[in-house]
Order: structure tokens, then C-alpha cells, then sequence
């Protein structure tokens, strides 16, 4: 195997684990995302894991967060909740950095 090989599969390697790291840390980000807002909607206990596990899942109608940023907010207005869009986008924007971190120590 030449040089040239050698960092071509090295790459492709870190581009593989880059990929699993940012696809985790969104999933995780979700989870947490979900446990914070259901706070804020009075569940808790399996209402507020089976909430958390809605947002996760809610994240498979498109690219891009935005499909779970419309269903915290959908679920805030319903519920009468006062939080401001940027308040939602800025705790999406913490959570993913605590979920990357996490899984980042974690192996």
C-alpha cells in the first residue's frame, strides 16, 4: 500500500467517524431537547421519556433540525408555553454542544 493509500483510507476513516459522531450527537441532542421541553409541557417520569423519544423520532421528516424545532414550537403554542423561538434554538444550540462533549468522553 503506497503513502497516497495509506491517507486516502485515513481519511475516509475520520470522515466515517465524523459522520457516527455528528449523527449521535444529534439523536442525543434530540433526547435532550425532548426531557427539557416536556419540563416546560408538566410531564414527567415515562410521559416525559415517551415526549423526548416523539422529538427524537420527529427528526426524520427532513434535513436539517427544523423539523424538530416546528415540533417543540407546535407543542409550545398548543400548550400556552412562553418560550421565544430564539430561546428554543439557543437550548438546540447548548444541548448539541453538552451531547457532543458526552459522547465524546464516553468513547
Amino acid at each position: 500500500m503506497s503513502t497516497f493509500d495509506r491517507r486516502e483510507e485515513g481519511y475516509e476513516s475520520k470522515f466515517a467517524h465524523d459522520e457516527a459522531l455528528q449523527f449521535k450527537s444529534i439523536a442525543r441532542r434530540n433526547k435532550l431537547l425532548g426531557l427539557w421541553a416536556a419540563k416546560w409541557l408538566g410531564k414527567t417520569g415515562a410521559d416525559a421519556e415517551t415526549y423526548a423519544q416523539g422529538v427524537v423520532a420527529s427528526d426524520i421528516q427532513e434535513a436539517g433540525e427544523e423539523d424538530v424545532f416546528r415540533k417543540i414550537r407546535a407543542d409550545f403554542d398548543a400548550a400556552k408555553v412562553q418560550q421565544s423561538d430564539h430561546q428554543i434554538r439557543r437550548q438546540m444550540s447548548e444541548l448539541l454542544a453538552i451531547a457532543t462533549a458526552d459522547i465524546k468522553a464516553s468513547g
